[in-house]
């Protein structure tokens, strides 16, 4: 391994070239308790900062082993450091000239959420720490000017990394209460199984956001207080306890008058999938990680689903149980977002009327009696809604404004009244009964012993609908990466005089694009950091190369990317010499979801013929 006094002569011999010769200084050189190593150079000024990762020894970095010997507390741990080092770096960018991006010292931006990043990563095993940043090396128009990165690598980054990377310059209580946070989410989330929950809000969690392009907390927001009849103890670590709202699995329906807080405490429950730090305010509101919200999606595309559930007997004889469309309307799309949350293993859906299709959400009395069920292709969610929880065990959160529909549905119903939740089930449940013929008729399938027409192609014995058949087989379409067969090797390879680069771009949180495609995510809700998007672009190529062969199912190929990145870490689906910085890990029902808005895969049982 090269010294840094090696890299410090380099610089200055290829100082005045032109910026190609930057490319001479990739490699691994050692510094004082750590190895900068130049992963990737960029070709020019104006492009894309080149790669920069930094490696400290388990030894020099000295964080004590129980910081990080569970998978959660190393997430939490390098959240943690990277946005330590974000901050030290922040006063360094842009202080060493140039043109372009010279100077640029960049790293991953965290937000709210604590997500498992390419970042930052510590061995469990030794405890060593990668640190993987972007550095714009300077120049002045296209000519070097090695003076100012020998201030980015000897003067900038050694003060970063001394005061974010090595445990004796930190606060240990504030690392420890990092852990200690951590361990406490990851102890409720145990608990929610066997106590029947499906998630947990605390007393004294602060919901509502600063605005509506912020996802910090608001300052002087009302804090949250369970309803008594729904208040659980749950134990922390170290002995203590925490007291909240308990969500029991099933059908849990919030009412409420406008902005009082329904779809703020059911945007709280979508994003409990993840941990949260400290002073979010959502520290402690824990949602089962299996948890899809579910909306409708018009325009987006579906790939033969199985929406015949909610779906049958359309006009023009389109098949339902592989349902292909380029452009589906609200209900359909709907349909198909629950039916592949089922596909991808989701235990809990959350639904809001707002962004809800009507038509697939419910049909009141006097529509049933003017349309009859046989004029009425779609059986609404208000009729299936038992049977998901009954026979799939899938509860459901659900919001509601303006229909009383599913009063006779739920087990639970909770009024927000100025953001305090009020368990008002009993007394609703009368009303409803006393409001009788404007209650929902019964379900179709029910009525007089009659078989309901959405149902007549698989009606069972009980009068259910069997599960949707999930036997999808994906194949790569023109668009798409070329498979490993034809000797793709990653990001910039050519083989045979073929270039075979796969070109990822990211548009914010809205869509990936692979090649020349756009898999539009913006609807996917839960999807909180682009780099998850970067990630799912990586995700989607590589099980194009690796996974897609004609044979495999959808759930299966995403089971074979879920093993690698487990076994061989994300850098294995790069496909590249180096890990990009900008990696964060989506959940697997992302990965589903991505799958089924990606519009070069034909999928179905039935492609072939």
């Amino acid at each position: 391994m090269k010294s840094s006094q090696d890299l410090k002569d380099l610089l200055n011999r290829i100082d005045h070239r032109g910026y190609p010769a930057y490319k001479e200084t990739q490699g691994a050189y050692q510094f004082p308790g750590y190895i900068l190593s130049i992963d990737h150079v960029q070709g020019d000024p104006f492009a894309s900062p080149s790669k920069i990762s930094v490696h400290v020894s388990g030894l020099q970095a000295n964080f004590p082993s129980r910081l990080y010997d569970q998978p959660w507390k190393r997430t939490a741990l390098c959240d943690t450091l990277l946005r330590l080092f974000s901050r030290q770096a922040e006063s360094f960018t842009f202080k060493a000239s140039g043109s372009g991006k010279s100077g640029l010292i960049s790293v991953s931006k965290c937000g709210q959420e604590v997500l498992a990043r390419s970042a930052c990563t510590i061995d469990p095993g030794d405890g060593r720490l990668t640190l993987r940043l972007e550095v714009g090396f300077p120049a002045n128009g296209r000519t070097i000017n090695a003076r100012e990165l020998i201030k980015i690598f000897f003067e900038f980054l050694p003060v970063c990394v001394k005061k974010a990377l090595f445990f004796k310059a930190l606060d240990s209580a504030k690392i420890q209460a990092v852990i200690d946070l951590s361990d406490d989410q990851q102890a409720i989330r145990r608990q929610l199984p066997p106590l029947g929950l499906c998630a947990f809000v605390a007393d004294g969690a602060v919901l509502p956001r600063a605005s509506g392009i912020s996802q910090k907390s608001m300052a002087g927001a009302v804090t949250f207080k369970s309803p008594a009849s729904m208040s659980v103890t749950l134990n922390l670590s170290g002995g203590r306890t925490i007291t909240g709202m308990g969500i029991p699995k099933g059908i849990t329906l919030i009412v409420g008058g406008g902005y009082h807080g329904k779809s703020t405490l059911l945007e709280a429950l979508e994003r409990g999938v993840y941990n949260h730090i400290a002073g979010d305010g959502r520290e402690y509101v824990i949602t089962d990680s299996s948890a899809m919200k579910i909306r409708a999606e018009d325009g987006r595309s579906i790939r033969r689903t199985d929406i015949s559930m909610f779906i049958n007997n359309l006009p023009n004889h389109k098949d339902t149980k592989h349902f292909l469309t380029e452009d589906a309307s609200g209900s359909t799309s709907q349909a198909a977002n629950v039916v592949e949350a089922m596909e991808a293993g989701a235990k809990l859906l959350l639904i809001d009327e707002d962004t809800s299709a009507s038509n697939f959400m419910v049909r009141d009395a006097l529509m049933e009696k003017v349309v009859s069920q046989d004029s009425e292709p779609i059986t609404p969610l208000v009729h299936r809604i038992g049977q998901l929880w009954k026979d799939y065990g899938i509860s459901t959160i659900l919001v509601a404004g303006s229909s009383g529909a599913f009063f006779d549905k739920a087990d639970v119903i909770l009024q927000m009244d100025q953001y305090i939740p009020k368990d008002i089930t009993k007394f609703a449940k009368e009303q409803a009964r006393l409001f009788g013929g404007a209650s929902p008729q019964p379900s179709p399938e029910s009525q007089n012993g009659v078989q309901s027409p959405d149902c007549s192609h698989a009606q069972n014995d009980s009068g259910t609908c069997p599960a949707p058949d999930f036997n999808r087989i994906p194949l790569a379409g023109k668009n798409s990466p070329a498979p490993a067969s034809q000797g793709r090797r990653g990001p910039g390879s050519r083989e045979n005089g073929r270039d075979n680069r796969v070109k990822i771009k990211v548009n914010g949180r809205d869509s990936v694009s692979i090649n020349k495609e756009t898999i539009d995510l913006r609807y996917v809700e839960q999807l909180v950091d682009s780099e998850q998007l970067t990630t799912l672009g990586y995700l989607l190529a590589y099980a194009q190369n690796h996974f897609i062969d004609g044979a495999r199912t959808l759930t299966q190929i995403v089971d074979l990317l879920e093993e690698t990145v487990r076994s061989k870490g994300l850098a294995s689906v790069c496909e590249s010499s180096y890990l990009p910085s900008g990696l964060a890990m989506p959940r697997r029902q992302e990965i589903f979801a991505a799958f089924n808005r990606y519009r070069s895969l034909n999928t179905g049982k039935d492609q072939q013929r």
